[in-house]
């Protein structure tokens, strides 16, 4: 009868300590909300400030599911020294991995309105034509760059060759929109 009272104590203790564990390595929602509302302050980095609402709500989920799988014990992440050091690491890495020159990040890195204003695409384009503007814009630097990483490179460093990049935009704006930029050079020679 021991036997069974001592095995039956050391399941139920097992029992007790897995359940323990299991609810220690779980985030509650609370905690993931407090850590969205920490991401909120990398809103202003360039990549982020041109995200609709929900499509930065997207990526600071993102952000928050690979922390709590890197650490799965909250307490063990809001005890980290460098937690804000980590925190953007986490959002720095998760940019890095999404970008790639397809026609969503395109749209982030020179957005519509920019467009617009540089006289590169007309005003009043739905989201169908703005999309067919920016998978010719991504197909054309693509072809451009030997890389995706050459590309970023070249855009972080501002080494980009603008001019190059000016005119794919305004190859794809002519090619879907029959829309064009007249550049009136004037050259002045001297006496």
């Amino acid at each position: 009868m021991k036997r069974f009272l001592l095995s039956i104590f050391i399941l139920a203790a097992a029992v007790a300590v897995a359940t323990g564990c299991s609810k220690e390595r779980r985030w509650n929602e609370k905690e993931r909300r407090e850590l969205r509302k920490e991401i909120k302050a990398y809103r202003d980095m360039v990549y982020l400030d041109n995200l609709a609402e929900i499509e930065f709500d997207a990526f600071s989920g993102d952000v928050v599911e690979a922390i709590e799988i890197d650490y799965p014990v909250y307490t063990t992440f809001i005890e980290l020294p460098g937690r804000g050091d980590t925190v953007e690491v986490y959002v720095v890495s998760m940019i890095v991995n999404e970008l790639q020159t397809d026609a969503h990040n395109m749209r982030n890195i020179y957005p519509y309105p920019w467009l617009v204003a540089q006289g590169i695409l007309p005003a009043g384009l739905d989201r169908q034509a703005q999309r067919a503007f920016y998978e010719c814009f991504a197909r054309k630097v693509n072809n451009y760059f030997s890389s995706t990483a050459a590309f970023f490179n070249a855009v972080v460093s501002d080494t980009a060759p603008d001019m190059a990049i000016t005119n794919m935009q305004l190859q794809c704006a002519a090619d879907l929109f029959d829309w064009g930029l007249e550049i009136d050079e004037t050259v002045i020679i001297g006496d």
